[in-house]
């Protein structure tokens, strides 16, 4: 079954609602990338408009900067410490915006969004 991402049958007060138009392709979406520690691995995906959006579905490194000195150094992603979007991640290592993960460089929050942007930032938290 696909994802829809259009308007609801129910109307806010439960009632079952009448559609005045069909379901459109743009409104479909996708499953997550879910971004795990591992070999590289990435995914193109065309979105709207004919642009790209790369999902990251694998990745073993992270660009870390140091807030103190202003510089990014690449860091070795070791495993994830915590994640506010759902605690289960933690068990299961997924990266998400916001993750904070354990590198070789110490702590790291993560600050991009890997399942869209096909990267992962952070900023040094320890």
């Amino acid at each position: 079954m696909a994802i829809w991402q259009g308007k609801s049958l129910r109307t806010p007060s439960g009632a079952r609602g009448k559609l005045n138009k069909n379901k459109r392709k743009s409104e479909l979406g996708k499953e997550a990338a879910e971004t795990k520690i591992g070999d590289r691995k990435v995914k193109k995906i065309r979105s709207k408009g004919g642009n790209e959006k790369i999902r990251l579905t694998n990745e073993n490194k992270i660009n870390v900067v140091n807030p103190e000195t202003n510089k990014v150094e690449v860091a070795e992603i070791l495993n994830v410490v915590e994640n506010s979007a759902n605690t289960h991640f933690v068990r299961r290592n997924i990266i998400t915006k916001g993750a904070v993960i354990e590198t070789s460089a110490g702590k790291v929050k993560v600050t991009s969004r890997p399942g869209q942007h096909g990267v992962i930032n952070g900023v040094l938290i320890e």
